[in-house]
């Protein structure tokens, strides 16, 4: 595995923040009209919708997926059933710059469960750029007014976070520690209907539950369904391939630092849509994380397992 960026790497892992700040502005948005695990069970139908023209043969009896359906299904856990779901509620719970601050523990959370379950050796200019980068997302998150983060506080929905958080840095591992053929993680989209069909029976689940034990209810509109479609086609299934490429290339570590863009993305999105002028500490905020990454991604080759 190399850790050279190629510019085909850099755009393979620039491309999932970006539509996963649209995603999150999505989110935010429909807050009030979709409950959150419905929102994330529509937006995999969707992508299995996608997905299955291309790749429906996988789902065939005989298919490598059922020999290895149990790790499979495990990745549906962690990516499809959990991650965005408790993404989006946490967004019920807790305020934006809480989600966010929370969720730019990645590329730590990345080294440590790396050196507790793998056994990779943390190398201080991983540790560095992971450090720059998220002095990168503070800064962005206090618009430059460093005393803005004094009244942060952790609510439940930070939690939830959390929890994503944690879930999508063990996905990551799992990704760039495959056991699976060649011949299956080889068909990206084959190997990522297969965690689709395992991730909607895990989202069908905990919808089903939201439902019974909550008052949800849906307010349709074609906004609504239009913000559903966008969100199974650009944030789940070209994020999610571009995510898989990526880690396949530079491995999970490097890999993580680039989802500290999504943030950054995000208050450049809102900027643009609120119509305020960018300032001065996006371009420090950008240098900080875009040289965070440059940091973490020169590690040596005998530092590698």
């Amino acid at each position: 595995m190399s850790a050279r960026l190629s510019p085909s790497t850099l755009v393979l892992l620039t491309m999932p923040p970006l539509l996963w700040a649209c995603n999150a502005l999505v989110g935010r948005w429909a807050h009030g009209q979709v409950p959150p695990m419905t929102l994330n069970l529509l937006r995999w139908v969707i992508a299995f919708l996608i997905l299955l023209p291309l790749a429906y043969r996988v789902l065939r009896p005989g298919s490598l997926l059922w020999s290895h359906w149990r790790r499979i299904s495990v990745l549906g856990l962690l990516s499809i059933g959990a991650y965005n779901a408790l993404q989006y509620m946490a967004l019920q719970t807790s305020t934006p710059i809480n989600v966010t601050l929370v969720a730019s523990s990645m590329p730590v959370w990345m080294l440590v469960l790396g050196r507790l379950l793998h056994g990779v050796r943390i190398q201080g200019r991983q540790l560095l750029g992971a450090l720059l980068s998220i002095i990168g997302v503070l800064l962005v998150l206090s618009r430059g007014d460093w005393e803005v983060l004094t009244h942060f506080q952790f609510v439940p929905g930070d939690g939830y976070v959390l929890l994503a958080t944690l879930a999508w840095a063990h996905y990551s591992w799992m990704l760039a520690r495959p056991e699976e053929p060649a011949e299956l993680r080889g068909d990206w989209s084959a190997f990522l209907l297969g965690q689709v069909f395992f991730g909607l029976g895990w989202s069908t689940l905990f919808t089903a539950g939201e439902w019974a034990l909550t008052p949800a209810h849906m307010v349709w509109s074609w906004p609504v369904v239009a913000a559903i479609v966008f969100i199974g086609a650009g944030p789940a299934v070209l994020a999610y391939r571009c995510w898989g490429a990526g880690i396949q290339r530079v491995g999970p570590q490097t890999a993580s630092i680039f989802i500290n863009l999504t943030p950054l993305f995000a208050a450049l999105l809102s900027t643009l849509f609120l119509g305020e002028a960018p300032q001065g500490y996006h371009l420090l905020a950008f240098v900080l994380i875009v040289g965070g990454i440059v940091v973490s991604s020169r590690v040596s080759r005998a530092a590698r397992p």
